[in-house]
């Protein structure tokens, strides 16, 4: 049945169809001149006999007409009657003499014996007696289907129309002869087309045949399989076509191996990109995007195929249609939560097709969250460094311009006063100066930790007697520490910098009658120090904050104390230095606890 319909649908039927109905059109047209032209000759012949009979009759009937009658002799409508059958054949069905008072003469027809001596009204025998004309007529009885050839002609003598004659011949002959040269035209045509057939199925045969053979192969073409090739069957137009198709055979598959080749690279560049690749169509629908696209986003391909590229990417803040994306060459794209802070720099190049038009748009996305932080805090850097040298500077000048203007330098009371005030500021600017200096050298790993193996408890035990001392009245420090020796290798230096910045951080928040707790407790395999006071505190939103370079959580009080804003930073530094970690808990108006952890030694080193 599939073979059957696939014949159908062939070209080879078709080839068939069209030759078979070129040559029956060919037969038809040269059938129908034919059998016109053999109607019109046999008609034309059968008229031209009877009209030669119909010129003698008409001679006979004219001696016959105007010759002068005897008493004893045959009278007139014998000599008619007599006349008329001798000319009565197969062909001729009726023959009628009227005289000029048209009055029948007489007839041959066995049905018109009753009209002879009466008068006829018919109008071409009075056509023909009164002015002579001459008709001839083909008419046609749709009873019986026959076709008569009638003729009235008047019949003259000496000038004068002396009768007429009335003449119907049947012509059914011509036509029976041409049905049966159509029948034989017909068999021969049936015969023609049938061999027309067979030898049209042997010619399409031998030209669908190359053609079936290409159409196979460019089936197997179409799977990627370019190893075959057609066989050529002759130097003709067929063969030609198949030398053709080889060669275009051999060149998709070089074709489809280089594009294969440069898939594979561009594949791989793609895969092994670090920033993201996305690339649209030219209305701006994504076709394409790479692994790191898709993390950056947050959404893989399948997710995106086929989605407008400016609400994937948000850029409706930035553009309100798709061609401005061409003048935006690159932008940054927030794409933050409350979870992370994500930035994304993305860059525009657009495709252009072999017209120089637009053919779509080739994004890269770069994550510049760290890069734009680092500015940021950069830019915040300078400001504040800025800020905390300006502020000293300006008083320092205040009170210089003070003590030169006038004899203020030399009042006793208000001159050490203003020289004390210059000398704070002047400190104050060196502990800044220092502490930006220490902590250049720890961006740049331009120092070095002077570490040996520490006794911990001893070394907390001493920093804490050095502050009881000292410590303000109305402050107590209590203590927390385990009955153990406990060891760390570490710069003792710089974690006593790191302990003294914070205790005196928790004395000069502390309330008057505050207490400060000092605890030390090992935890697995670290040794963790905590400083708890019972300050203001810190909010939530500011807690992370509070190891950032110049951030003040009370910036009037901590100018006011003489803090710089540093030293936090530079105890977080100092710790990570030793591999440890700092952090900060706090509630507001119950007190703040910095904790740093710090590992231990292993008991080998012991």
């Amino acid at each position: 049945m599939n073979r059957l319909k696939s014949f159908f649908k062939s070209i080879q039927l078709k080839f068939i169809i069209i030759y078979i109905l070129l040559l029956l059109i060919a037969i038809q047209v040269i059938g129908a001149y034919f059998a016109r032209q053999l109607e019109t000759q046999l008609l034309d012949n059968f008229t031209e006999s009877i009209n030669d009979r119909v010129e003698l009759l008409n001679y006979n009937l004219e001696q016959a007409l105007s010759a002068e009658r005897e008493e004893d002799g045959p009278t007139l409508e014998q000599d008619v009657q007599s006349i008329i059958y001798d000319f009565d054949s197969e062909d001729i069905t009726k023959i009628q003499v009227i005289d000029s008072n048209n009055r029948v003469l007489g007839t041959t027809s066995q049905f018109d014996q009753e009209n002879v001596g009466n008068r006829t009204t018919e109008l071409r025998i009075q056509r023909a007696l009164s002015a002579g004309n001459r008709e001839e007529t083909i008419v046609y009885n749709p009873q019986i289907g026959h076709r008569t050839l009638v003729i009235s002609t008047p019949i003259e003598a000496d000038g004068e129309i002396v009768g007429a004659l009335s003449l119907e011949a049947s012509i059914e002959s011509v036509y029976s002869q041409l049905d049966d040269i159509n029948s034989i035209f017909a068999n021969g045509t049936m015969l023609a087309i049938t061999v027309s057939a067979l030898l049209g199925v042997l010619v399409a045969r031998t030209i669908t045949r190359p053609i079936m053979e290409m159409r196979k192969q460019a089936k197997v073409m179409a799977t990627g399989d370019y190893s075959n090739q057609v066989e050529v069957h002759g130097e003709d137009e067929i063969g030609q076509l198949a030398v053709s198709f080889n060669e275009l055979n051999e060149q998709l598959h070089l074709a489809q191996a280089t594009t294969e080749e440069e898939r594979r690279k561009l594949s791989s560049v793609l895969s092994n990109m670090t920033d993201g690749v996305i690339a649209t169509d030219d209305f701006g629908d994504i076709i394409l995007m790479n692994e790191p696209a898709a993390k950056l986003v947050g959404k893989e391909y399948v997710e995106v195929q086929g989605q407008p590229l400016l609400d994937v990417l948000g850029l409706y803040d930035h553009v309100d249609h798709l061609d401005e994306i061409k003048d935006l060459s690159s932008t940054i794209i927030d794409f933050s939560d409350e979870d992370q802070e994500l930035l994304l720099k993305a860059n525009f190049s657009v495709f252009q097709d072999e017209d120089e038009e637009m053919n779509g748009f080739l994004t890269v996305l770069s994550d510049v969250t760290e890069e734009e932080k680092v500015e940021r805090e950069r830019r915040e850097f300078v400001a504040n460094v800025s800020h905390e040298l300006r502020t000293p500077l300006t008083t320092m000048r205040s009170y210089l311009e003070a003590l030169t203007d006038g004899n203020t330098w030399q009042d006793e009371q208000i001159a050490p006063k203003f020289l004390n005030v210059v000398q704070n500021e002047s400190e104050r600017m060196i502990r800044l100066v220092n502490d930006l200096l220490q902590l250049s050298k720890m961006d740049n790993k331009d120092y070095r930790l002077e570490k040996q193996r520490t006794e911990y408890i001893a070394f907390i035990d001493q920093i804490v007697d050095r502050f009881e001392i000292n410590i303000r009245s109305g402050l107590s420090i209590e203590r927390d520490l385990p009955n153990k020796r406990y060891y760390v290798w570490m710069d003792s230096d710089k974690i006593t910098q790191v302990i003294d910045n914070i205790i005196s951080n928790a004395m000069k928040y502390s309330p008057e009658g505050g207490q400060i707790k000092v605890k030390v407790e090992v935890q697995k395999h670290h040794i963790v120090t905590k400083v708890t006071d019972e300050g203001v505190g810190i909010p939530d939103e500011k807690i992370d904050k509070i190891f950032d370079r110049f951030y003040r959580v009370d910036k009037a009080r901590t100018r006011q104390l003489g803090g710089t804003g540093l030293g936090l930073a530079i105890a977080k530094e100092i710790i990570e230095a030793h591999d440890g970690t700092i952090r900060a808990e706090s509630r507001e108006n119950q007190g703040t606890t910095i904790s740093f952890r710090l590992p231990l030694m292993r008991k080998k080193r012991g």
